[in-house]
């Protein structure tokens, strides 16, 4: 073996020995639970991907507002097609009432490992044919092909990577776990192997080689503290959002909701709360956001589904949109 070969293989060694040993020393009791209910099965009605064996009292605390008059507290997950179902709602939440709130970002830990067989999923090729069910239903492309090709054995490692991303730089913290997740809803890409993500690092800027240091190291905490902190506002499914002010008032999303819903729940905490009301042109949109769904295009442009179709599909046949197609839908990126 050449001395490369070896250090990479010490490096998948080294990547796959931190994850085995953070998910023995957390998970043992919530695999327990996880033989009865089954997280990947999300309800595209509710718009919940529910965790197994948790508390359906939220238990509020009163988290710390600093610069904006409302915190938006988000438990999510990389994995979760239901989170993936709400980009456009919270992306026209950013570009409307931005100036109002920060959002907080939590890993919940959705898929530790495969130790259940239960609602009809009992391997990750189970999953595929539901990815695909939950694409149609958000209008949001899915392949959930990954499951078939190069299924994901967890959840864990890019939320720890998440965390590790964090430690970077916020803003491009968000932007790497946009990143990832187009990887595997779109791409088919298993983002617990250490070349993407460290391939989705070098795309929104941050350094490799620290992510992959901190991700072996005091990311591991980190995520473990997401965990305790969803434990602790008794979060049982994803996505779960709570709406809170300086005041201590709250107010809970739970599920896909439309965005009427997201809206509310920053006027109850801010009546004169003023949104951006112009409605931006293609240019801003994906000046703002480098990619863009059809449906992320047509929440965020006031426009129908087909009509922004018909839109972008002009665009790229003019060169200045490209298109990563899908079996259910396109990803549009700005050139």
């Amino acid at each position: 073996m050449t001395g490369s070969r070896m250090r990479t293989y010490k490096m998948k060694t080294l990547w796959w020995a931190t994850c085995f040993i953070f998910l023995i020393s957390t998970c043992q009791a919530q695999n327990q639970q996880m033989k009865t209910n089954n997280p990947l099965l999300c309800d595209p009605e509710s718009g919940i991907c529910e965790m197994p064996g948790t508390n359906s009292t939220a238990t509020f605390t009163t988290s710390e507002v600093k610069d904006k008059p409302v915190k938006i507290i988000y438990f999510t997950d990389p994995i979760c097609s239901s989170c993936w179902g709400i980009e456009p709602q919270l992306r026209k939440l950013k570009m409307e009432y931005g100036q109002y709130i920060d959002i907080e970002y939590r890993m919940g830990g959705l898929l530790p490992d495969w130790s259940y067989n239960s609602g009809g999923i009992s391997k990750p090729a189970d999953v595929a044919h539901h990815w695909d069910e939950v694409s149609r239903y958000y209008q949001m492309p899915i392949d959930g092909d990954v499951w078939l090709e190069d299924p994901l054995p967890s959840s864990y490692p890019p939320s720890i990577a998440f965390k590790a991303a964090q430690l970077q730089d916020e803003q491009k913290a968000q932007l790497f776990l946009r990143r990832i997740k187009e990887m595997v809803f779109l791409e088919k890409k298993n983002i617990t192997k250490w070349e993407h993500l460290s391939q989705a690092a070098l795309a929104t800027g941050l350094d490799p080689a620290r992510l992959q240091t901190d991700f072996e190291t005091v990311a591991v905490q980190r995520f473990q503290e997401d965990l305790a902190i969803s434990r602790q506002y008794g979060v049982r499914g994803f996505p779960t959002i709570f709406v809170t002010d300086g005041k201590g008032h709250q107010e809970m999303i739970y599920g896909s909701k439309p965005y009427a819903v997201f809206e509310s729940g920053i006027r109850k905490l801010v009546p004169t709360a003023e949104k951006k009301t112009s409605l931006p042109d293609w240019e801003t949109l994906f000046s703002t956001f480098r990619t863009l769904t059809s449906r992320e295009f047509a929440e965020l442009s006031g426009r129908s589904i087909p009509e922004s179709e018909i839109l972008l599909e002009d665009l790229h046949s003019k060169q200045q949109l490209e298109k990563h197609p899908t079996k259910n839908g396109a990803l549009w990126i700005r050139k």
